[in-house]
Formats: C-alpha cells, structure tokens, sequence
C-alpha cells in the first residue's frame, strides 16, 4: 500500500449510548481476557469491508455513498445477545432484518459497479450482521473462558439506522472520516 492511498470501510454507527455500552464491554475484554484489538474501532456493523482507495480520489468515493445513502429509508435495528464466531471473535448479536439484508446488498452492488470496489469474501459466504467486542487477539483458552460468561448474558438495544458511516485507518486505528444521511434521516 502506498502512502497515497488508505484503508476504509463502510458500516452502520449506533447511537452514542449503545456505543457507550459497547465499548465498556471491549473494555471488559481488555481488563479481564487482554483483548484490546477490537479497541481500535468505534463499535460498528461493518457492510462493506476494508478496501484499499486513494486519498485523492476520496470525493468521488464520498459522493457515491452520499448518492447511495439519500436512496435509503431509516429502519430499525436490533441488538440481542451475544454470539461468536468460535475460536477468536465475540460479538453482539445483529439481528438479521429484511431492510439491514437489502441495505448491504445493495451497497455492495453499488460499490462494485461505480467504484469497480469487489468484495470476493462477502459474495462467497452469507452476510453475518455483527458488533465485535473481541476477537485477532483473544486467545483460545481466553475465548473459552469470556464465552462462559458471556453466552448467557441478556442484552437488547433498538436503534434507527439513519446514515451511512466511511471510516478510514491511519496507520493505528480507525476513525470517522464521513457520515451520510438517508432519505428524511439526519446527518
């Protein structure tokens, strides 16, 4: 990767309370299991993978997503328990509704035909909506452990999704680069 260019991927921010609730649990992670990975990121629902753009070609890259976003409707979103993807990656549990499904399809879609952006994995597995609070560095042994406690516990948050958000890595961690709202949503 040249210094030109930088990671960015697309996803759904929650709001700030349940951003708050999200981030005292990787804080739990890194206290009691050290995993501090999922720390470098807001808490998020990813919909389009990293990818590689450059920086100076980041206006057309916003302006196909502020094109995209004013075509959505705002919808709601669910949150309910925890799941994993064993043996590394603890995550709150997105639940799968017909409009988050369609939103990532055709985002996908729209980032391939006017940015030529494919995303290999995505077209070969199912989509899995998730909010990671752990995973890369949680070992196995501590993955065991965090999954006894966390398998049970309850948890369920409503929100409306109402913008799109891109962020952008600098080298350490990612960060809010630009946040696009969806028809009648606010930005």
């Amino acid at each position: 990767m040249n210094s030109s260019q930088r990671l960015f991927f697309v996803a759904l921010l929650p709001p700030q309370e349940i951003q708050d609730y999200a981030n005292d649990i990787k804080q739990h992670f890194a206290d009691h299991y050290a995993s501090k990975h999922a720390q470098k990121s807001p808490p998020h629902i990813t919909l389009q993978p990293p990818f590689q753009w450059r920086v100076d070609q980041s206006s057309l890259l916003q302006a196909v997503l502020s094109e995209f976003s004013r075509q959505q409707q705002p919808f709601s979103v669910t949150l309910s328990g925890f799941a994993a993807f064993p043996p590394r990656v603890i995550y709150i549990n997105v639940v799968r509704s017909p409009e988050l499904l369609s939103l990532q399809t055709q985002l996908l879609t729209q980032m391939e035909t006017q940015l030529a952006i494919i995303e290999k994995v995505g077209k070969k597995r199912p989509f899995v909506p998730h909010m990671t609070v752990a995973f890369r560095d949680l070992s196995k042994q501590n993955f065991h452990a965090a999954w006894a406690e966390f398998s049970k516990r309850q948890l369920h948050f409503e929100f409306i999704a109402d913008k799109l958000t891109l962020l952008i890595h600098d080298g350490q961690g990612w960060h809010i680069q630009s946040e696009f709202a969806f028809l009648s949503g606010h930005s």
